[in-house]
């Protein structure tokens, strides 16, 4: 199963949702990143904080639609921030579709404890999220089913 974590930007919180999705993922299971405006480049925090959990970082780029092209995914979850009036894009392709909002952590202001402390707080937020993910029983779930649990894995 292919999942694509869709953000604006791709220079962090989906890329932190690639990698873990990636890292946790079983056999079977892979995750790609795109942003709607990729901002060209992965920021630096995101790529250290993903090392500091042990979590690899090779072949994290920032990208746009062209990640998926050739090769659709099964499953688009947007990660941006709808409360904070962030535009998320829009997949028009077949999948399920599911939201799983997440405070940017780049926007935070403050010392350097304060960033990593958010940095930290969302890949933990995406580790919760992924690990409920592969709990599921996927073959026994139809999509608007799958699409429900994503739903319910969204409040986590």
């Amino acid at each position: 199963m292919k999942v694509l974590f869709m953000c604006t930007a791709n220079s962090c919180r989906s890329i932190l949702s690639e990698a873990m999705f990636n890292h946790l993922a079983p056999p079977g299971f892979e995750a790609i990143s795109s942003g709607s405006f990729p901002k060209g480049q992965v920021l630096p925090r995101s790529l250290s904080t993903l090392q500091a959990a042990g979590i690899s970082t090779e072949g994290l780029y920032s990208k746009g639609n062209e990640a998926f092209e050739g090769s659709p995914p099964d499953v688009v979850i947007t990660v941006c921030d709808k409360a904070a009036g962030e535009a998320c894009p829009v997949y028009f392709g077949p999948a399920v579709k599911a939201h799983w909002g997440l405070e940017d952590p780049s926007d935070i202001d403050g010392n350097e404890a304060s960033i990593d402390a958010a940095f930290n707080t969302t890949l933990d937020i995406i580790a919760r999220r992924c690990r409920a993910f592969f709990a599921l029983h996927f073959a026994s779930l139809s999509p608007a089913e799958l699409k429900t649990e994503l739903d319910h894995i969204a409040q986590l």
